[in-house]
């Protein structure tokens, strides 16, 4: 700056006009400086955090989890387009896609992926990255699919939320006997291309032959196959339906729900938003609080908590949930044992 004054006091001396001239160019030019440096701080600061989110189910029907999850990751101080960013990508119950789906969010170089929507998002965030921190939502065993070493001490890179969805097939077979308590012959509706599909047709099979029971298994691996699934269950004059654990059947509640009082089968669920759609009953953990808890560990694990040091989150309370008024239009007598049973009552 010295300097510059000493060569502006010259220039005084030979002409004034052209005095005028420097001073205009040091103006502008210490200007422009100054409005430079706010944006090349700005431009210092850190990017903010990206996370990804992958899941099998579809993202219409899957509103309200959302808002659980990102109810979850304001409890830990996150809000979604303030402190960090989500790249969504769904499946559309098309687990073939989740691979593909998941390299992307590994190219993205997001900081850890919340991989929801069933144990097929989980698995496949596993086989894409061993490094990139996942927290899944599952609704099979945890440690029998592979996803983790223990629920205790996960191991590697990954922890979540275990939902045991399929292990209590079991005990919603128990409840649908007892809405109709004289049947012989029960049906079980699965996608085969659900990892845990097998495995809790296996329990019900189980609890089927100690109530003397008989199952009979129906296969939906597509939409198409609904329409004539239940015209099966109609025409064969099935008491019941049990609905199997599986985000693509999850996904299109709305259609088995409607299908189901079509033809006038009594249902059982895994979740209450199957009874919300007017579903009969349903049987399970809350899958909003389950979301809420993948958002929870997602914000420790951006305030540097690693998966290895998170125990895998099993449920401890179960819900029933009755709708009343399917009952009603089904012509079912639910006994008041039962209702006095239940969590919640639609009527």
């Amino acid at each position: 700056m010295d300097s510059f004054c000493e060569i502006a006091t010259f220039w005084l001396g030979a002409s004034g006009a052209v005095l005028t001239m420097q001073r205009r160019q040091f103006i502008a030019f210490a200007g422009g400086a100054a409005a430079a440096w706010p944006m090349g701080a700005r431009a210092q600061q850190p990017a903010m955090p990206v996370i990804g989110f992958l899941s099998g189910r579809s993202p219409g029907e899957s509103a309200a989890v959302v808002v659980a999850f990102r109810r979850g990751l304001a409890e830990q101080g996150y809000s979604e387009g303030k402190n960090v960013a989500v790249e969504y990508r769904w499946a559309d119950g098309h687990y073939d896609l989740l691979p593909a789906l998941a390299a992307e969010l590994v190219g993205r170089h997001v900081v850890a992926i919340a991989a929801t929507g069933g144990s097929v998002s989980g698995l496949a965030a596993k086989a894409m990255t061993a490094t990139i921190p996942i927290v899944f939502s599952s609704g099979g065993d945890a440690v029998k699919l592979g996803l983790v070493a223990s629920l205790n001490r996960p191991g590697g890179n990954v922890t979540g939320v275990n939902l045991i969805y399929g292990a209590l097939g079991a005990k919603r077979l128990e409840l649908l006997h007892e809405v109709k308590p004289g049947a012989a012959t029960l049906a079980v509706l699965i996608n085969p291309n659900y990892p845990s599909a097998a495995d809790e047709v296996a329990s019900v099979q189980t609890a089927a032959r100690s109530l003397g029971l008989e199952i009979v298994t129906i296969e939906v691996p597509i939409e198409s196959d609904f329409q004539s699934a239940f015209v099966r269950l109609a025409q064969s004059k099935i008491a019941g339906l049990l609905v199997t654990d599986d985000p693509f059947l999850q996904s299109r509640r709305d259609q088995l729900v409607g299908l189901a009082a079509q033809h006038a089968i009594p249902a059982i669920y895994i979740s209450r938003d199957f009874c919300d759609a007017g579903g009969l009953i349903s049987y399970g953990p809350n899958i909003s609080d389950a979301y809420r808890l993948v958002g929870v560990y997602i914000g420790r694990v951006l305030k540097g908590e690693k998966p290895v040091d998170l125990p895998v989150i099993q449920p401890t309370k179960f819900e029933l949930v009755i709708n009343l008024k399917t009952a009603k239009a089904l012509g079912l007598e639910i006994s008041p044992t039962l209702l006095s049973r239940a969590d919640e009552v639609i009527e």
